[in-house]
């Protein structure tokens, strides 16, 4: 049997990238996500690296889903949100098992989208659906050209609705988003690629 080789019968994991205007941003996708969503979510969310998060507390409460902060050496479970802690880059390899790095920043940032992109496109090649929502910058820009070369699908939230449009705009502006959405529209289709069956 014969397959497009850029349409994966089966995605592994869904990448988010946001910063300013983020909480906001991630509660309206992971809400309507649902219950029993197939594959694990990871979440890079630029965050204050002096101060405690409460980041997953606050997801937690807006989500069906598990949401936690990612741990080193944790093997990645469907249904579940993995957000990266603050002043860590989170990574995974091609067993599905976390990594969380100290390296230099980019783009002045840790967590780097960029780099999680990158990680997962080298992991899932076309098994990632990266989405970039509101946030100051270009974080991700990069890691969405990453992402397509691999063969994976990017989506990012419209920077006309998104609260801040630098992430969004720089990532529509290299060429490799697939789908530019209203945030409201997100999750509505990452649920038909993820979970088409069901639709």
């Amino acid at each position: 049997m014969t397959a497009d080789r850029n349409v994966p019968e089966r995605y592994s994991v869904v990448a988010v990238a946001s910063s300013a205007g983020g909480i906001q941003g991630l509660s309206a996708l992971l809400g309507a996500l649902g219950a029993g969503f197939p594959v694990p979510v990871l979440v890079v969310q630029h965050l204050d690296p002096r101060h405690r998060t409460v980041l997953a507390e606050v997801l937690a409460r807006r989500t069906e889903l598990r949401v936690k902060l990612a741990e080193a050496e944790e093997h990645v479970r469907p249904g579940t949100v993995y957000v990266a802690p603050p002043d860590r880059h989170l990574l995974i390899d091609t067993d599905g098992v976390l990594s969380l790095s100290h390296a230099e920043m980019v783009h002045f940032v840790r967590p780097s989208a960029d780099l999680l992109f990158e990680s997962v496109a080298a992991a899932y090649g076309p098994g990632v659906l990266a989405c970039v929502l509101t946030g100051s910058g270009k974080d991700g820009a990069m890691g969405v050209e990453a992402v397509k070369t691999r063969g994976g699908t990017v989506i990012s939230q419209d920077p006309a609705t998104a609260e801040f449009s630098g992430m969004p705009r720089s990532a529509v502006d290299t060429g490799a988003v697939d789908f530019v959405l209203p945030l409201e529209e997100i999750a509505a289709v990452v649920r038909g690629l993820v979970e088409p069956e069901r639709q």
